[in-house]
């Protein structure tokens, strides 16, 4: 189920005749299971809770703003992915969601495979010790050290996004005496019902080589043809936060086809096929996304039954979920500050952070959910938009949603499902410190990023 990035007013609300908005149908004080991770619930006294513990205390002993993760969440959605896709598929989780020691080892422990697209995830993946044969490394513009470290290490595959990146890996392969396997990422020009920055697979963009252009198949042929490199497969990404499944039907049809064109001009069957990632979560109640298991069993149908419609072997698949796995097991907490109601507008909802902890919502028109968690609140709803501390108008972290009337300065408000891009993308505008990352699980609480101090700002800036 998709929707636009521009509904027609804030979720639950509807528009009247004078501009304005009724209130919501739902009660504020409810946490829609749908949008938040699977241990977070509200106390007798409408506090909301982690793994059994108070946000109220979080607040306390982490401070604010701060993600916190669900690492039994987490671990669940890992073991749902892999039990889906079963022993004949691969789960790559895409580190670029979000990275850090601790969860390399959680997916370590739960049995995922990792993708990374730069030095500084592979540094951070092999420190954790994830076995460097489970590791995928993409990237449209890799550098010799990178490729150097890459293939050094051992990783499992590389992705090839460039001519000249295949003569570069091979090169590097051979001088090191290895034989890179390599999977060739092509664009099949299947344009995802996604936001316009984040569909990755139309003809005009970075990534990949052209299916229609024959880019792919030169790429297939010089690939073959060179010594130090092992193709294993076709690499095809069509975009991210998908909810409709008809874009990878598209996809893998002409993936297969390519397959089916490899083995007749060159006679070999390329063993395996990455339909990537991109599929989306719920951010708010009106999204509904699909289980790991409906996700799977659509996927392999649809390879199945295109491979035996051009009379080949079913390749094992391999899938990319990052955002379906960590996005939902996380939430931002802050603390509200000034509070300025605009007459016949909105009210607009000023928390200690804001676009340096997440930039999605400047970036791509993201939205997002927010509760009242500190207490619980029977005060009339009132529009609001949340906003940050920074100095630029698009400083938005909830564009259109509902609070209670009596919100007032020091109550801790949070937004769900910011497990993905939000870290990762965070950064030191207006010279922020971001906020730290904090596990949750069974009662306890430790942190796995800190955060940043000035002691951190001043170390780099050393003029």
């Amino acid at each position: 189920m998709s929707r636009s990035a521009h509904p027609a007013g804030p979720r639950h609300g509807e528009v009247i005749a004078d501009g304005h908005y009724t209130a919501p149908a739902t009660d504020l004080n409810l946490l829609d299971a749908k949008i938040w991770s699977h241990t977070v619930a509200r106390n007798a006294d409408g506090v909301a809770t982690v793994a059994g513990i108070e946000v109220t205390r979080l607040a306390e002993e982490f401070g604010t703003p701060a993600y916190f993760l669900d690492e039994a969440d987490f671990r669940a959605r890992c073991r749902a992915w892999a039990d889906a896709f079963g022993r004949n598929a691969d789960v790559f989780y895409a580190g670029k969601a979000f990275l850090s020691r601790a969860v390399v080892r959680w997916l370590d422990e739960e049995g995922l495979n990792l993708d990374v697209c730069s030095e500084g995830e592979l540094v951070v993946a092999l420190a954790a010790g994830m076995p460097a044969g489970r590791i995928a490394y993409h990237g449209n513009n890799k550098t010799t050290g990178e490729i150097e470290r890459a293939i050094g290490a051992g990783v499992g595959r590389i992705v090839l996004d460039s001519f000249q990146e295949i003569a570069q890996v091979a090169h590097i392969a051979r001088r090191l005496d290895k034989r890179q396997p390599v999977q060739i990422r092509v664009t099949v020009g299947v344009e995802a019902h996604t936001h316009e920055f984040i569909a990755t697979a139309h003809e005009d963009q970075k990534f990949g080589f052209s299916l229609a252009a024959g880019q792919a198949a030169e790429a297939v042929r010089r690939t073959l043809g060179l010594d130090g490199l092992e193709l294993i497969g076709i690499h095809s990404h069509i975009g991210s936060q998908i909810f409709d499944m008809a874009g990878f039907e598209v996809s893998a049809r002409r993936v297969v086809r390519l397959l089916a064109d490899i083995r007749d001009e060159h006679g070999v069957e390329l063993p395996e096929i990455d339909l990537g990632g991109g599929l989306g979560i719920a951010y708010t109640s009106e999204d509904d996304p699909a289980e790991p298991g409906a996700i799977a069993k659509s996927l392999l149908e649809i390879v199945t039954r295109e491979c035996e419609a051009s009379s080949l072997t079913t390749p094992r698949i391999s899938v990319e979920p990052g955002r379906a796995i960590v996005g939902p097991t996380a939430f931002t907490l802050y603390e509200v500050g000034t509070i300025k109601p605009l007459e016949g507008l909105r009210t607009y909802v000023s928390v200690n952070g804001g676009m340096s902890d997440n930039i999605r919502t400047a970036l791509y028109d993201a939205e997002y959910s927010v509760a009242l968690v500190s207490r619980r609140s029977d005060a009339e709803p009132m529009l609001v938009r949340v906003v940050g501390k920074h100095c630029e108008s698009g400083d938005i972290v909830v564009r259109d949603a509902y609070l209670p009337g009596d919100l007032a300065p020091g109550d801790l408000i949070a937004v769900p499902a910011t497990g993905a891009y939000c870290r990762s993308l965070a950064s030191n505008y207006n010279h922020a410190l971001r906020p730290p990352v904090v596990a949750v699980r069974d009662g306890e609480a430790r942190v796995i990023v800190r955060r940043e101090t000035e002691e951190d700002l001043l170390r780099l800036d050393v003029g």
